[in-house]
């Protein structure tokens, strides 16, 4: 995050885009200018309109897979509808806080994150002033009619944001570099500025979350308490949306390892899983016989999913049959979610590979169940005995 955020005195700017970092001082004007406390933001008739749009944004945020409707029927050029749309912003925080619930967290986040990058994917002449609220530095390069504009952004900000995102776009080798400025030239259908604006949305992912875990640290059993109702309602929806978009085998297959059973809920939530977590989904998918169909379903409620760019990569590492990670490399890269103690298997010194765990409760399995062993592949069960000695 650059040190010094641009200054911005646009209110009907600040209202579209509340969650920006120079947003809290702005919403606290808001309220004063207002008259309105957090009480009156909970129970006060006359800001009922206000509730009522916070309950749609995070209601979008946990049905909808492509996050928060970036269109709105509010009318930001009165005081009135930028009131409305800035503080209902603030009460879906409020909401999400007082769940003190991870799992809400990042649901809301990814869905105020999509909505940000398809607003600033649009906002051709604010977009320099958005950005530099996210980066250290952006500059545009004309092309020589005029007409298009490609940004470069520097090489520290590309480098610290780019692992996020999966794509061969996303990697520094594929991409322009000339004096420590990147080039994010077009592609796959989006402009310059739609490309720029996707890494922008990681930065703007993570700043939400800091703040909301901030705000959830600071926030006492009294102060939850008062949003109770509007909290039971928004966790049970996403309690069912969840158990709707998980996978029957998630549910069912004891055997895997706890890497695997964790990436899976990541990308079930909605969570953007990095691309050695990926990479390892979809190759111990390939080793336990899951099928390229059902390996892909894994996949869909990725932030950045596409069927025909995870179709081709998921093909790709069936064909080549590429090997799991083990346990050393899924450690260094923050995908091993096993804490000392956790997992007394993960626990022993010789469990140095996901598949090594994996065979461990199938045998396991085998001996509680007196010498047959329930074998599924590809969807489909089947029963074997063990003749090995």
């Amino acid at each position: 995050m650059p040190l010094t955020k641009p200054s911005i005195e646009n209110d009907a700017l600040m209202a579209r885009y509340p969650f920006l970092p120079q947003g809290n001082n702005f919403l606290k004007i808001v309220l004063e200018k207002n008259g309105v406390t957090v009480n009156d933001l909970i129970e006060e008739p006359w800001l009922e309109e206000v509730r009522a749009r916070g309950r749609v944004r995070l209601l979008e945020s946990v049905m909808h897979k492509e996050g928060v409707d970036s269109a709105t029927t509010i009318d930001l050029s009165s005081d009135l509808g930028k009131m409305t749309e800035s503080l209902s912003f603030l009460y879906a925080m409020f909401v999400v806080c007082a769940s003190f619930n991870e799992r809400l967290l990042a649901r809301w986040v990814e869905g105020e994150a999509s909505r940000a990058d398809q607003l600033f994917g649009m906002d051709k002449e604010n977009f320099i002033l958005l950005a530099k609220s996210y980066i250290s530095d952006i500059k545009e390069v004309p092309d020589k009619f005029g007409r298009n504009v490609t940004y470069w952004i520097p090489m520290s900000d590309f480098i610290e944001l780019c692992p996020r995102i999966s794509g061969n776009y996303w990697r520094l080798i594929n991409r322009p570099v000339e004096n420590g400025w990147v080039c994010m030239d077009s592609g796959a259908g989006e402009t310059s500025q739609q490309r720029t604006a996707r890494l922008i949305k990681e930065r703007i992912r993570e700043d939400l979350t800091n703040s909301c875990l901030e705000r959830m640290n600071k926030m006492d059993d009294s102060f939850a308490e008062l949003f109770s109702d509007p909290v039971e309602r928004i966790s049970k929806l996403l309690s069912e949306q969840v158990k709707e978009e998980m996978p029957m085998t998630a549910a069912i297959r004891e055997d895997w390892p706890p890497c695997f059973e964790s990436a899976v809920a990541e990308l079930n939530q909605g969570i953007n899983v990095n691309h050695t977590g990926r990479l390892f989904l979809a190759s111990m998918s390939l080793v336990m016989g899951l099928s390229q169909e059902q390996t892909c379903g894994f996949f869909v409620n990725a932030p950045d999913y596409s069927a025909d760019t995870t179709g081709y990569q998921i093909n790709q590492i069936f064909e080549r049959k590429y090997t799991p990670h083990g346990c050393a490399a899924l450690k260094t890269s923050a995908r091993c979610p096993v804490s000392p103690g956790d997992d007394r298997l993960c626990d022993q010194e010789w469990l140095t590979h996901p598949l090594k765990y994996l065979k461990a409760k199938q045998r396991r399995r085998f001996q509680d169940s007196g010498g047959t062993i329930t074998v599924e592949k590809n969807g489909e069960k089947s029963s074997k005995e063990d003749n090995s000695s």
